[in-house]
């Protein structure tokens, strides 16, 4: 398990700042805010007015995105970033008892099914042990409405297609089965509080933010865990000699596996549609996704064209814990909520995507203290 911290970087000035509630505006706090998914989900969220707390330990964020986000909303009292590590209740609990938050986003987990396989322990403590310290700060401190970030990795592998909400959750790798955990200790808290609570269970993420000005930097050495689309562009910029399938004889139409691709900007948008539908003593639950399941093999040859290499491609094993077929159904999202995928056009995503990579073929600055 990674050491964890103690300790919190947050100046006097900016904590008093922050403490002080301002009528009319509300104060989000984004666990995880400096990962890819977060730290997009906080730059709508700024766009949109919202105060915004970040909490992060960098383990697997960047402190580039949060310079990023510091530069384009520079105005005091708008974003606050807090270094701490989630699994330290002390330092949690005394976050929420300097903050005054009136809404949880919880994004910050460890995410990749492979690895859940090889660190099980790490996937409960990061995903489940933590989901709890948050509830019970949450409950401690009056606040009332959490927008949990969940996964399709609940479902498993599904006798039918698409997947909709009702769809038994049967998760056969460990970062499925910590995520329908917490899932199981919100619902279970759900029945005892009045609070406000949006699950949302969403399929792979791909893109980056149309304006170039965030993207998708994972750490060099979870490059072999990562998403089919970091491993593309690595392989499509010459950091790696080509790109790895890992599976090439499941029971689909070309032997690779199919995955619904949702783009992280309409991901965003369903988090904060989320955010202003959710209401005291409810419970949302919804599969965020296009609808539409896309190869592996597809979706290499749209990466392909996206960037203009022909990327090498090899063949291997399957990975352990993987599944063959995940694509969702979001009528119940669509219906409750009034959203719909936008962004759909898998080559356009990626296309997107690049332009972000080649103009930071370093990822962001790491450095804290510059």
């Amino acid at each position: 398990m990674s050491k964890r911290l103690s300790f919190v970087l947050v100046t006097v000035e900016e904590r008093e700042q922050f403490a002080i509630h301002e009528a009319g505006v509300m104060h989000v706090l984004v666990t995880g805010g400096a990962g890819y998914i977060g730290s997009h989900a906080t730059l709508r969220l700024l766009k949109d007015s919202y105060r915004v707390t970040i909490v992060d330990n960098l383990s697997r964020g960047n402190i580039g995105a949060v310079k990023t986000l510091q530069k384009l909303f520079p105005e005091p009292g708008r974003l606050q970033f807090i270094y701490a590590d989630l699994g330290d209740a002390k330092v949690v609990d005394r976050i929420f008892a300097q903050n005054a938050f009136d809404a949880v986003m919880h994004f910050a987990a460890v995410a990749y099914v492979g690895e859940s396989t090889l660190e099980p322990l790490r996937y409960y403590h990061n995903i489940t042990s933590n989901t709890l310290v948050i509830l019970e700060a949450m409950a401690k401190h009056g606040v009332r409405t959490l927008i949990y970030s969940s996964t399709c990795a609940t479902y498993g592998e599904p006798e039918k297609m698409p997947i909709t909400e009702n769809t038994p959750q049967v998760p056969i790798n460990p970062y499925g089965r910590a995520k329908k955990m917490a899932e199981d200790i919100i619902l279970d808290f759900s029945k005892t509080t009045d609070m406000a609570i949006m699950i949302l269970r969403y399929f792979n993420v791909i893109g980056s933010d149309p304006e170039g000005r965030l993207g998708e930097a994972p750490r060099p050495e979870l490059r072999d865990q990562g998403r089919i689309s970091g491993a593309c562009f690595d392989a499509a910029r010459g950091i790696i000699p080509g790109l790895k399938v890992r599976g090439a004889d499941y029971p689909t139409h070309d032997g690779t596996c199919i995955r619904d691709y949702i783009d992280v900007t309409d991901l965003v948008d369903a988090h904060v549609k989320a955010l202003t539908k959710a209401r005291p003593k409810n419970v949302g639950i919804y599969n965020v996704g296009t609808g539409k399941g896309r190869s592996v093999k597809e979706f290499v040859e749209s990466c392909k064209k996206a960037t203009g290499v022909d990327i090498k491609v090899d063949y291997l094993e399957r990975r352990p814990g993987d599944y063959a077929e995940v694509y969702s159904n979001p009528s119940k999202i669509k219906k409750e909520l009034n959203w719909t995928a936008r962004y759909t056009d898998l080559e356009q995503s990626l296309r997107t995507a690049w332009r972000w990579q080649k103009s930071h073929r370093n990822g962001y600055d790491t450095s804290i203290s510059s």
